[in-house]
């Protein structure tokens, strides 16, 4: 499956992102685990941030979004999506090099909410661009909630995302330790 066709199946698009993007990152995670867009991954598999890998113009710089926009089920759609990593001004295919905004922190998909969505998205920038948000620890939660991929993009002129790539997960025995390792 393409990631154009598993980004609309799985209604990311348009939950997320107005458009799918065509090629697909690659996440591996340090438990061996990896994405393939919509497989069942634990919290436990996705504790530790993923090695992330796709095609790149290395003289551009790139914005990497990673979000659950399955975090409130609630009628008001603003507080549905919560980011869990933000990188950006990333030189080409290197985001150990980039700006980050907020630190990563793994899946907590809370108990008796069902299975989340977790999606990656990169976007080529127009430009090295100067971000005005909160930089946010792993530690912090922090300005994480009522977030929106899409006005972030539109805020920032980044076009439609170039990949992408996602998981699902629910509630697994690591996710008590994930919210008091960030105080709550």
């Amino acid at each position: 499956m393409s990631a154009s066709s598993a980004f609309q199946s799985s209604k990311i698009v348009p939950d997320v992102i107005p458009s799918p993007p065509a090629k697909t990152i690659t996440l591996k995670y340090p438990s061996g685990a990896q994405a393939q867009l919509g497989n069942e991954l634990t919290p436990t598999q996705v504790k530790d941030q993923p090695t992330v890998s796709y095609e790149a113009d290395p003289n551009a710089y790139y914005t990497l979004v990673f979000t659950d926009p399955d975090n409130y089920d609630g009628p008001e759609l603003v507080y549905r999506e919560w980011h869990h990593w933000l990188v950006v001004n990333i030189p080409g295919s290197d985001v150990a090099s980039g700006e980050v905004l907020s630190g990563y922190i793994g899946s907590g998909p809370p108990e008796g909410t069902g299975i989340h969505r977790y999606v990656y998205i990169l976007y080529k920038q127009p430009k090295k661009l100067s971000f005005d948000e909160k930089r946010l620890s792993n530690k912090s939660i922090e300005g994480r909630a009522a977030f929106s991929t899409k006005k972030f993009a539109e805020k920032y002129n980044l076009g439609t995302p170039v990949a992408g790539n996602f998981y699902r997960a629910q509630f697994d025995d690591y996710v008590p330790l994930l919210y008091k390792s960030l105080g709550a």
